[in-house]
């Protein structure tokens, strides 16, 4: 088994900050409640994203909301279920109706981690770009 490469400016048993720092900062500022990988999966399937565009446009109940898929209704309330516990939809039941709409908690995590993770790569490709940008010493 190889050891991994180090840095020549990383000293060995030195991890390096930046990832402790962006986790840290990404737990803070992310609900504890969402799930990052509840929110990848539940848009993950092409079902629960067209249900999600359907409710983008208003709150329907769950059997209109069910009406073009050619799926049960009990297959859309296991989609509605994923979706509610992933932050991205909420349903209410008023008298014998369940009505759903757009849940923003989950699309302002997603939305966070987006940004972070951008932030994160721009960084390491600016260090990339100065690195190459040196003049090469055995030139």
């Amino acid at each position: 088994m190889s050891s991994p490469k180090i840095s020549p400016k990383m000293s060995p048993g030195i991890k390096p900050k930046i990832k402790s720092q962006t986790r840290s900062r990404i737990r803070s500022q992310i609900d504890p409640a969402i799930n990052i990988d509840s929110l990848f999966h539940a848009l993950g399937d092409p079902t629960r994203r067209a249900i999600l565009d359907r409710l983008s446009r208003g709150p329907l109940s769950v059997s209109a909301l069910a009406a073009p898929f050619d799926i049960t209704l009990t297959a859309v309330a296991q989609h509605l279920q994923i979706l509610e516990e992933s932050g991205l939809v909420h349903t209410e039941k008023l008298g014998r109706v369940r009505t759903c709409r757009i849940e923003t908690t989950g699309f302002s995590a997603l939305e966070q981690w987006i940004r972070d993770h951008r932030s994160l790569w721009q960084r390491r490709l600016d260090q990339l770009s100065d690195l190459l940008a040196e003049p090469d010493e055995n030139e």
